[in-house]
């Protein structure tokens, strides 16, 4: 959803849409937009692929093929509210790709932002400090015994992901940016370092191990 909304050209059709009474078929998009019907019908297989919009074919007379006309399929996102960050994410993700960022450039940018979070709190263990840098960002960390990968390991469990959308979207820069962000935070905390990170796409639950030993 949010690499189809990230296209500008989508984003427009969308947002065209999402504003009319009525649906609108190609022919109508185009001339609200300026583009050319098969370009935006070309836009609209897209964002039905996503679900974000669906057509109805509509007879406009006894012969020759029907009219589609477009509008936001059930559940799609209103423009009415979602919160211009969001938007603002996904559109960032699509830029982040576009310019070629890599999963090692992902996590450096995360741990310098995860180092300052945790410089804002002293005299504290990391496994606390990134418990509740994770807690306030969202993730509902769950910390457990570690798992055997290193002595003195703890583990902290992610039972909720804010990111889930933009992870599944841009996986590698995603989780990257994630696992930095903990790394940043362990490393300027003191005490201890990431010794295993386990994203959406791993076997077992996203979660991190600590190593304090």
């Amino acid at each position: 959803m949010l690499k189809a909304l990230g296209d500008e050209t989508r984003y427009a059709m969308y947002r065209e849409l999402a504003t009319s009474t009525r649906p609108l078929s190609a022919q109508d998009l185009a001339e609200r937009l300026g583009l050319h019907a098969n370009t935006v019908r070309l836009h609209l297989d897209r964002l039905r692929e996503t679900g974000l919009v669906e057509a109805e074919a509509v007879h406009r007379g006894t012969v020759g093929r029907p009219q589609h006309l477009y509008s936001l399929a059930p559940g799609a996102p209103s423009l009415g509210d979602p919160p211009a960050h969001v938007l603002l994410a996904g559109l960032l993700g699509s830029l982040a790709e576009a310019v070629g960022a890599e999963a090692g450039d992902a996590a450096a940018i995360g741990e310098r932002w995860g180092a300052q979070l945790a410089r804002r709190t002293r005299s504290r263990s990391c496994v606390a400090v990134l418990h509740d840098e994770l807690d306030r960002l969202g993730f509902e960390p769950a910390v457990g015994p570690g798992d055997g990968t290193a002595e003195g390991a703890v583990r902290v469990e992610f039972l909720h992901c804010p990111f889930r959308e933009l992870a599944e979207a841009y996986p590698d820069l995603v989780c990257n940016l994630h696992r930095g962000i903990c790394a940043g935070v362990v490393d300027a905390a003191g005490g201890g370092r990431v010794a295993e990170f386990a994203t959406l796409y791993d076997p077992e639950p996203c979660h991190v191990t600590v190593a304090t030993g």
